[in-house]
């Protein structure tokens, strides 16, 4: 009986299970880690609203009132430090805290090393993900200052080449716009202004306005004011005025230099921008990095807290 029984048993012979891992000793748990990102998250998005207010309070478009730019900037940089290392923190302390209870046959440089790699990568969870939900924000901080700096630079020089020629085809459309009194328009009609005093009978039609703004565009152009549109010009306004020739062309001249000095100083200030920019751009971007490593070192810190005190209790 014990011959056929035997007889009947399969020959095929089955590999030894290898013994099943504790729960408990997992490298990573996945499940600490989102907590603890989404709750660096959550504190990062309520310090944010909570600085916007605070800085919208204390800024006025009033001379004089509220806190200056620099003050401004100041509090920014170390309110959105501080933002990043409380909200890592906690998010780290969190991921370390709730992670799997230490084994007996788990040494203590792999349990530390452990609950500082998972704090670090709650902190880098958290980071992709606020930079997910406030790309505008930080597009706005970073890649709009760099664009303005470009857009800036690219245009600075083409300013007087740009402001001029435009006041000259409203002079050549016979509209002069109100309270523009740096343009084209101001210019050319100073060289036809009457003096009070004048009586000798000048010309009183319209003034060749388009004429003489062609005529100050292509030179502005050009850098320099040619001689002989500078003497016709002259006789324009000599005819206009009633002054004499010499009166005129001193006028020409002296309008065209200070027409000249308005587009450099709208020049320089279009460079000026530029510039302050570019080292707004750069500081914000110094200043985002360096309040990003002390996040990361803030989470991996306390991890190792939360990883401490999971182990005593």
């Amino acid at each position: 009986m014990s011959t056929t029984t035997s007889s009947r048993q399969p020959h095929t012979s089955f590999p030894t299970p290898l013994p099943a891992t504790p729960s408990g000793d997992r490298p990573v748990s996945w499940g600490a880690i989102i907590a603890g990102a989404t709750a660096a998250a959550a504190l990062t998005l309520i310090l944010l609203v909570l600085g916007t207010g605070l800085g919208f309070s204390a800024v006025s478009p009033w001379s004089g009132q509220g806190a200056s730019a620099f003050t401004v900037g100041v509090s920014a940089v170390l309110w959105l430090t501080f933002t990043q290392i409380a909200a890592s923190g906690l998010g780290g302390y969190l991921a370390g805290r709730l992670r799997h209870r230490r084994q007996p046959d788990t040494g203590n440089d792999e349990i530390y090393f452990r609950d500082t790699a998972h704090g670090f990568i709650s902190w880098a969870l958290a980071t992709v993900v606020m930079a997910g939900l406030l790309t505008s924000a930080i597009g706005g901080l970073v890649g709009g200052s760099v664009q303005a700096t470009s857009q800036l630079a690219g245009g600075a020089a083409a300013v007087a080449g740009t402001a001029v020629p435009a006041a000259g085809m409203a002079s050549q459309r016979g509209t002069t716009d109100e309270g523009t009194g740096g343009g084209m328009e101001y210019f050319v009609d100073a060289l036809f202004r009457r003096d009070a005093g004048n009586t000798t009978g000048p010309d009183e039609s319209a003034p060749p306005s388009a004429e003489v703004g062609r005529i100050f565009v292509n030179a502005a152009r050009q850098g320099s004011l040619n001689p002989e549109d500078a003497r016709y010009v002259a006789q324009l306004a000599s005819q206009r005025t009633g002054i004499t020739q010499a009166e005129a062309e001193k006028r020409v001249n002296d309008g065209f230099a200070r027409m000249q000095a308005q587009a450099e100083a709208l020049e320089n200030a279009a460079r000026d921008a530029a510039d302050q920019a570019r080292k707004a751009a750069a500081s914000s971007s110094l200043w985002l990095f360096v309040s990003l490593l002390l996040a990361a070192f803030s989470a991996s810190l306390a991890a190792t807290w939360g990883g401490r005190q999971r182990d005593l209790a």
